[in-house]
């Protein structure tokens, strides 16, 4: 394992490079990580400069299009800070954003924690810990020039290419009862119409989530009470620029939207 000065220092070149709006090409080879774990090290001191508890988490790579879009072989997580969210309707800047790309997502609030254990939790434990449902807006980044061939380790230290994240009021409607695979939101961006699907979201948004509460139990960390995860994109990542809008209408789950600045 890289030594906590390596881990820190790695951290440091990427959360500089996301406060000003740079890229870089790799981390220096001394500082690099080598696997996830060290890739998640990595990503964790970054909420240690957050001056808010942390929002919640994401998944990137939930969909095979999101795999290709950042060439990994299966998903990653990674955290929501709360200087990241934008209310609903609000504007997202787009400079220094590379992607440019925004992605409907399915969002569980916690009402309840869930700690790390050797066991991995099952669906229903995880739903059983989650108080509501919302549709959200992930609008992603990487602190890389070349996120494709950055690789997992080194995408999983930049926070799996969390930037901005919008979430929409928690829906009214009985989501229990439903059957998230076959939600089909309709999404609008600048006039321009598309139809997501809950399958696309590791086969169903639910075993999306018990994914991620399995992936951080392992590094020793909880889900908390209050804590969002946005479980990654039902469609495939969607491009967009400045002047655009962004409408995710998920029925009568609800609707979330974002306007994209400069």
């Amino acid at each position: 394992m890289r030594t906590p000065d390596q881990t820190a220092a790695a951290s440091e070149i990427l959360r500089g490079h996301w406060r000003d709006g740079r890229k870089l090409a790799e981390l220096p080879a001394d500082l690099r990580p080598r696997d996830r774990a060290e890739g998640y090290a990595v990503q964790a001191v970054l909420e240690q400069h957050s001056k808010a508890p942390l929002y919640g988490w994401k998944i990137a790579a939930t969909s095979e299009a999101g795999q290709r879009h950042i060439n990994v072989a299966g998903p990653l997580a990674g955290r929501i800070l709360a200087e990241t969210v934008l209310p609903d309707g609000g504007i997202a800047s787009m400079a220094g954003n590379a992607m440019r790309v925004a992605e409907p997502e399915f969002a569980f609030r916690f009402g309840a924690d869930l700690p790390p254990r050797a066991a991995p939790y099952d669906v229903a434990e995880v739903l059983a810990a989650v108080a509501t449902l919302h549709p959200a807006i992930e609008i992603p980044d990487s602190r890389f020039a070349d996120f494709v061939s950055a690789g997992e380790a080194q995408l999983i230290a930049d926070n799996a290419c969390a930037h901005l994240f919008v979430l929409g009021a928690p829906t009214t409607a009985d989501w229990r009862s439903r059957d998230l695979v076959e939600e089909r939101p309709r999404i609008t961006v600048s006039g321009r119409d598309f139809i997501g699907h809950g399958r696309n979201v590791l086969g169903d948004p639910r075993v999306a989530l018990a994914w991620l509460v399995n992936e951080v139990s392992a590094l020793g960390v909880p889900v908390r009470a209050g804590q969002v995860v946005t479980t990654g994109t039902c469609h495939p990542p969607l491009p967009i620029d400045a002047g655009d809008d962004m409408l995710a209408d998920f029925g009568d789950l609800g609707r979330v939207s974002v306007r994209f600045g400069e």
